[in-house]
């Protein structure tokens, strides 16, 4: 077989093609990346839940989920309202159904997102900011928490939800190579999208302690100390605040 100049593919010794994705060749970064949340407890945890249902005896009859706050797995009911209301803005045919209580009708005939999306339906796309309307809503309410300082609305960029807000704003941060590269301050315990995300774009992990004894306290001693021994090896430019938590 022959090859073409500039032809990508690579050919083994055996004539067969090489692989080009493994984990030899894959982004080094991608590789460094542990995240606990979803690491091979949980693997083990969903082979198990597999060999139940198969019916493989064991000592137990269940897997108890204890690593994330997942509510309704649990067997949380969820608020009927918001659902009703969000399947009447996506389905508006469904408000002349009494099939669906009186309340919720009203609230999705009163609904401005409708309005406020292209061709007044949901499945229409937004801006990357995400839908004036719901911005400005969150600037009012910031406004009213805030005790009347203005917010405003072309300021607030929505997500679908922490994880990804704070992901995007660290690949904002992250720049440099070397003694250059971005370090960011976590606290220790933390949440470990904090420590999967900077692995992942190749930033500087700086770990400050918090204090057990005063109810997992920021010691301002302890930031200070991790703070000057960083700057030995990386270029601080952004310092994480919980304690200890999930990602907010």
């Amino acid at each position: 077989m022959a090859l073409r100049a500039g032809d990508h593919s690579r050919v083994a010794m055996n004539g067969l093609k090489e692989k080009v994705l493994t984990l030899d060749t894959m982004n080094p970064c991608v590789r460094r990346v542990e995240y606990a949340v979803r690491g091979p407890i949980v693997l083990r945890a969903l082979e198990l839940e597999q060999e139940l249902r198969q019916g493989v005896k064991k000592p137990f009859t269940e897997v108890v989920r204890a690593n994330i706050g997942d509510a309704q797995a649990m067997g949380q009911k969820p608020i009927t309202f918001l659902r009703q209301v969000l399947a009447l803005c996506v389905h508006p045919d469904l408000l002349n159904s009494p099939d669906f209580p009186e309340d919720a009708r009203r609230r999705a005939e009163r609904m401005r997102i409708l309005q406020a999306c292209g061709g007044h339906s949901l499945g229409a796309y937004s801006v990357s900011s995400g839908i004036q309307l719901i911005r400005e809503d969150a600037a009012r309410y910031i406004e009213r928490r805030d005790g009347g300082i203005p917010a405003d609305p072309n300021n607030i960029f929505l997500s679908t939800g922490a994880s990804d807000a704070i992901v995007t704003v660290l690949k904002l941060l992250v720049a440099g190579e070397g003694p250059t590269r971005t370090g960011v301050l976590i606290p220790i315990p933390q949440y470990p999208l904090y420590s999967a995300a900077l692995a992942e774009l190749d930033a500087v992990q700086v770990d400050y302690y918090l204090d057990e004894e005063r109810a997992w306290a920021l010691d301002v001693a302890e930031l200070r100390r991790a703070l000057c021994q960083a700057r030995g090896h990386c270029c601080p430019r952004a310092l994480c605040i919980i304690n200890p938590g999930n990602p907010t």
